[in-house]
C-alpha cells in the first residue's frame, strides 16, 4: 500500500496507522510534525496528543528538539484521545511510549473509523527493552518507519538510549543532560554488555 498524505477524501475514507519508532534524538517528532503539518495544508482536520507528563518544551505543544513545534492536546490516557477525536481525518500522537497499553486498541478503533493515525515513540527504553506500547503498535501498524539518531561516541548509526545517570526509573524525563544516543558497539560498552 502507498501512503500519500493527501488521500482521505469523503465518505470513503480508509484509515491506517503509521508509527516513526527510534532512539531519542533521531528526529521522530520532527517527521510526525513534518507529517502533520502537510496533513493541516491539504486542508485535513487534524488532532495532535501528547502525554501530560512530558512537560519540557510545553505545556500544548509538540516540540521536536530543534525547536519546531505543533499545537497538541495534552491527556492522561490513551482512552482521552479516542473521546477527543471526533470529526477528524488524521491523529498525531508523540511520546507513545508513555502511554498506557490502552492505546493499542485506541489506535486500531480511530483507524477502522477511518482515521489516519501518526504515532512517533520510543521503540526502547534505556535498558534497551521494548517500551510501553510500541511494540505492539508497530506489529498493527500499516507503516512503519524507523528512524536512527548518530552515535555520540563513533559516528555509526544510533539505535539505542544511553542514560548517563544513576536512576533506574523507567520514566526520568530529560535531554542531553542525562541521555545520549549510541550505536549497538557502545551502547555495549557502555551498559557493559559488551
Amino acid at each position: 500500500m502507498i501512503f500519500q498524505e493527501n488521500s482521505i477524501a469523503g465518505n470513503n475514507r480508509k484509515g491506517w496507522i503509521e508509527i516513526i519508532a527510534g532512539s531519542m534524538f533521531s528526529g521522530k517528532t520532527e517527521e510526525l510534525i513534518r507529517r502533520l503539518k502537510r496533513a493541516k495544508f491539504a486542508k485535513q482536520r487534524v488532532e495532535i496528543f501528547k502525554p501530560q507528563i512530558d512537560t519540557r518544551y510545553s505545556l500544548n505543544s509538540v516540540v521536536s528538539h530543534d525547536a519546531n513545534t505543533i499545537h497538541s492536546t495534552p491527556v492522561s490516557s490513551s482512552g482521552n484521545i479516542f473521546l477527543l477525536s471526533s470529526d477528524v481525518d488524521v491523529v498525531g500522537i508523540d511520546e507513545a511510549q508513555f502511554f498506557d497499553m490502552g492505546l493499542i486498541e485506541v489506535c486500531n478503533k480511530l483507524a477502522d473509523q477511518g482515521v489516519r493515525v501518526i504515532v512517533a515513540g520510543l521503540d526502547m527504553d534505556f535498558r534497551g527493552e521494548p517500551f510501553g506500547p510500541m511494540p505492539q503498535l508497530m506489529a498493527c501498524a500499516e507503516q512503519v518507519t524507523k528512524v536512527h539518531a548518530i552515535c555520540v561516541n563513533c559516528g555509526d548509526l544510533a539505535q539505542f538510549t544511553h542514560r548517563k545517570s544513576e536512576s533506574d526509573k523507567l520514566v526520568l524525563l530529560g535531554e542531553m543532560d542525562i541521555y545520549e544516543p549510541l550505536c549497538r558497539n557502545c551502547y555495549n560498552k557502555a551498559t557493559k554488555k559488551g
